[in-house]
């Protein structure tokens, strides 16, 4: 039995190699990637840029403590505030860190404008923001939440897409409100774009700050850099990770000027954040979503998938229910278990990802074309007319 603590419901598979969308697996089977890590590898694999950046860095300095300036770190900074709302960021490994560090943002920002009594987060039905014991309390996901004793205080949770749950909500104490623009784990559910302005228009009201977990659905997975753009709106603060190192572990928290202005010396810290390896990739990455016409094109993408998957499901109603999301991430409600259906395409060489609401999510690398397309659907065709051929 092997060493490695047993907190994954592994799948049988393990993998060698990968290429473009492409994985391939110890027993030379090559799979089709839309899953990429779970919107990690938003570049695929083995995209040479990347490599060839890396390769260069590590060949000249790995790690340095940010007690020293960081060139390419500064760099990485600037160019994620020119591409935003932002005008700070703060550099750490993961998509969880990188909430824990907003929240004590939000907290701080009170905090420094004298009304330290502000410290709640209002949160939302069906959200995901990290497994440490905060974040899993900000969710309230049971299943997530069993057996590790009371729940961290400081979060108040309202129905999805309810407003006047969340103005009733907001108090004296409330520092912040948070939420995801596209729910993934719950079920890759997108918000209104009409709740989205409406969430920016409570927090000015009530004198909150707003705060987007954008770590999936940023990072340019909608077709835009932020989901949030889509509505027209900037939040106070930003959590990024997943896609913005394209596969090396990076993430950050973003944030306005007055936002951040309680991030003081002393306030916050990370070992491994921004060192010059995962800042060098983070450089590396931007270089791609950033150029001219890449997200234009993968908004074109995402219409043209899509517009097959809608086709798939309504050829196949006893297996799939309906297409949801934004970009190219997207998921297929379905009617059978999910969790079997990712099980029978990856049998079929398709990676995919579960999700909540009996949700398969298609999360593929942001640069894929039309002949993935077409594999994918003609897998998923396959799979779904094997299903209503045996059940009939």
């Amino acid at each position: 039995m092997s060493a490695v603590m047993s907190t994954y419901g592994r799948y049988d598979l393990a993998f060698e190699k990968g290429e473009g969308a492409y994985l391939c697996a110890s027993d030379g089977r090559r799979y089709l990637d839309f899953a990429a890590g779970i919107a990690v590898c938003s570049l695929g694999h083995g995209h040479p840029h990347l490599v060839k950046t890396l390769q260069d860095q590590a060949a000249r300095l790995w790690h340095v403590s940010n007690l020293y300036n960081i060139p390419d770190q500064i760099r990485l900074a600037d160019r994620l505030a020119a591409a935003s709302f932002a005008d700070k960021v703060f550099f750490c490994s993961t998509g969880l860190e990188a909430m824990e560090g907003a929240i004590k943002l939000c907290r701080r920002y009170h905090y420094a404008n004298g009304a330290p009594e502000r410290w709640r987060c209002v949160t939302v039905e069906g959200s995901f923001h990290g497994r440490s014991l905060a974040t899993i309390s900000a969710a309230k996901n049971p299943k997530h939440l069993e057996g590790f004793g009371p729940e961290t205080d400081g979060f108040d949770q309202v129905a999805f897409g309810n407003l006047n749950e969340l103005r009733a909500a907001i108090g004296p104490q409330t520092a912040a409100i948070i939420f995801e623009p596209v729910q993934g784990e719950g079920g890759v559910r997108p918000a209104d774009l009409d709740y989205l302005r409406s969430l920016r228009t409570i927090a000015d009201e009530f004198g909150v700050l707003l705060l987007l977990d954008e770590i999936q659905c940023g990072n340019g997975r909608t077709g835009k850099f932020f989901a949030h753009e889509w509505a027209g709106i900037a939040p106070d603060v930003a959590a990024i990770a997943k896609g913005i190192g394209g596969g090396f572990p990076l993430g950050a928290f973003m944030a306005t000027e007055e936002a951040a202005k309680g991030m003081v010396p002393g306030t916050h810290g990370s070992t491994f954040g921004g060192n010059p390896l995962a800042v060098a990739v983070g450089n590396a990455v931007l270089d791609v979503l950033l150029e001219d016409g890449f997200l234009d094109n993968v908004d074109r993408t995402a219409r043209a998938l899509w517009d097959r998957l809608q086709d798939l499901v309504g050829r196949y109603p006893a297996v799939f229910e309906s297409v949801r999301g934004a970009g190219l991430m997207l998921g297929l409600k379905c009617v059978i278990p999910a969790g079997d259906m990712v099980v029978a395409l990856q049998k079929e060489g398709l990676l995919t990802v579960p999700a909540g609401d009996n949700v398969v999510r298609l999360l593929p690398p942001l640069n894929i074309d039309a002949s993935h397309i077409d594999e994918a659907l003609g897998i998923l065709d396959k799979v779904a007319g094997s299903w209503e051929a045996d059940d009939g």
